[in-house]
């Protein structure tokens, strides 16, 4: 089968319980609409770490849908995915640029080519596993290991959104009363709005924001100037990459934890499909690396196989890759959008801030789901002393320093965990 020959179901599969898998599809009018359904499942998050990172999140959209594009060529339409800004990056974007979590990004140029040299180094591991297979990587990197590095990514987080996004007291209620909207947004609806519980909450709490502030006079008040002021239709800001050796140092070690993240997605949707797409995993990698050079070459963040796009696939049962396309297509068309990124700088900061304690939280908690999924057992030593260590070293933002160059805390838990593994399995092999 070509790229472009899925195999149409009717809608009637679905209704008896069926499945459509990666190279089959609906109807192109129930492809569309699943598609819009994608975007709005990536849309939250892909737009929160430009933000969280001072990119232009127009841009991150845009580079999302070009980046997914590029995966579907490179994957040849094999692999359902959708790429989206990748968090595993924050952390040593910040480091690099000194961002103080407010407005555009001064230093960006330096964190693009760090970007750029990831995507490289993620691509290099995608020849290398085309060539080669996964092994190596799954026994370099077994569960306790990558769930330890991806519950650190939203440790070492923590202290951004309660540290430098709540200004006043009002702001850190305000935080409070964002998490909780999440949280009840998350227990107390269904279907579809359950699916957007960041998107929908972020909205509650804006309004009560501006209740509070335009209306009441407590905080700092909801500005709508510059969403009026925005034209329909324009050109993202694009920024050149800048090459520097410390930031590209730091940056580029995310590769490892984006082959994580990567091979999750695949095993996860070969668990959910019964197709085994662990052939594909080289051309995975390698199609992930180049959008993530592609992306940062322009101005966006790096980016990644989405898990919220997994969510939507297990709760619908479409896995068909041609609503990857439409998604992408979708998100190119939002990218040339001005008015679109006024919306999203207008959100207030502690609602921001409170999102973020929620999705950092998140990605801890998913660390530990991947120890809980694949019954990581904490009576081993070695499994608890790799877990304690990595956990600590990160949310504590260990850092070691190489001469001028300095390894800040995700990437000493990554490669902390990975050496500790390494070591104290020895003695059983």
């Amino acid at each position: 089968m070509g790229m472009f020959d899925w195999q149409e179901k009717s809608a009637e599969v679905l209704a008896q319980g069926g499945v459509i898998g990666p190279d089959e599809r609906l109807p192109w009018p129930q492809t569309a609409m699943m598609g819009v359904q994608h975007v709005i499942a990536m849309f939250g998050a892909t737009v929160l770490a430009p933000i969280l990172m001072g990119f232009d999140p127009n841009l991150a959209i845009l580079m999302s849908g070009i980046g997914t594009l590029i995966f579907f060529v490179v994957t040849g339409g094999k692999v359902p995915s959708y790429l989206g800004s990748s968090f595993a990056f924050i952390g040593v974007v910040i480091g690099a640029t000194t961002y103080a979590g407010q407005g555009p990004n001064a230093n960006l140029g330096v964190a693009l080519g760090g970007i750029v040299a990831c995507g490289l180094l993620y691509t290099a591991i995608g020849a290398i596993v085309q060539m080669v297979g996964t092994g190596w990587i799954e026994r370099a990197m077994p569960p306790v290991v990558t769930g330890s590095v991806v519950a650190v990514i939203g440790l070492n987080l923590a202290g951004i959104p309660i540290k430098n996004m709540a200004a006043s007291n009002f702001d850190s209620w305000m935080q409070a009363v964002t998490f909780v909207c999440v949280g009840l947004v998350a227990v107390l609806t269904r279907g579809m709005v359950q699916r957007l519980l960041i998107l929908v909450g972020l909205i509650v709490a804006s309004i009560i924001y501006a209740v509070l502030t335009n209306g009441m006079g407590l905080g700092k008040p909801l500005d709508l100037s510059a969403l009026v002021a925005a034209p329909w239709f324009g050109l993202p800001g694009f920024t050149a990459p800048v090459f520097s050796g410390p930031a590209m140092l730091l940056i580029a070690p995310v590769a490892i934890i984006l082959v994580a993240e990567n091979l999750g997605h695949i095993k996860a949707v070969t668990a959910m499909t019964g197709k085994n797409l662990d052939q594909y995993m080289g051309r995975a990698f390698i199609g992930d690396g180049i959008a993530t050079m592609v992306s940062g070459g322009a101005g966006g963040t790096g980016v990644t196989t989405y898990a919220e796009n997994i969510g939507v696939m297990a709760a619908t049962k479409i896995y068909s890759t041609a609503v990857f396309l439409v998604a992408a297509l979708i998100a190119v068309l939002l990218g040339f959008s001005p008015k679109f990124g006024a919306v999203i700088q207008t959100i207030p900061l502690p609602v921001m801030g409170g999102v973020s304690i929620v999705v950092f939280g998140l990605i801890a908690v998913a660390g530990a789901k991947i120890w809980v999924d694949n019954k990581v057992d904490f009576s081993q030593n070695k499994n608890l002393i790799v877990a304690a260590i990595t956990l600590i070293l990160g949310t504590g933002d260990f850092t070691l320093k190489f001469g001028q160059f300095a390894l800040g805390g995700i990437g000493t838990a990554t490669f902390g965990a990975i050496v500790l593994y390494a070591l104290l399995n020895r003695k059983n092999s």
